[in-house]
């Protein structure tokens, strides 16, 4: 059966999504972009503060069903511009400890919602659900 996850620590869904889905020991978390959840407003600036957001939105999530990066076992990376790599990688990379982090792919995409530079979309197993 699938569970509806939400939390006000998040940027709400804009669209005919949710924030992430629960089935069984499974979570399913969709993208996230820079947006701060009390404002609604965009990160705007350098990278490693958009990383930053988008990963803080992410664990937000996380948080709300118990579970941490630790719980992690996959992640979707989309990039408007591979030359930012290195950066975005390096705020990520301090999220997971580097001998258990997830599976991951990064991809360059021609454009991405509200023109942002990354979303960042997870799932994650949660042991004790």
């Amino acid at each position: 059966m699938k569970k509806i996850i939400e939390t006000a620590n998040a940027p709400a869904p804009v669209g005919p999504y949710n924030q992430a889905i629960k089935v069984d020991n499974l979570l399913f978390v969709s993208g996230q972009i820079a947006i701060i959840p009390d404002t609604g407003e965009l990160v705007k600036g350098e990278i490693e503060a958009e990383t930053k957001q988008v990963m803080d939105n992410l664990q937000a999530i996380l948080n709300e069903v118990g579970a941490t990066f630790e719980n992690v076992v996959k992640c979707s990376v989309f990039v408007k511009d591979m030359n930012l790599y290195s950066r975005i990688n390096a705020v990520y990379a301090t999220y997971f400890d580097d001998d258990t982090a997830p599976a991951r792919e990064l991809v360059e995409v021609s454009n991405l919602p509200k023109f942002v530079n990354v979303e960042i979309s997870l799932i994650a197993y949660l042991k004790n659900s």
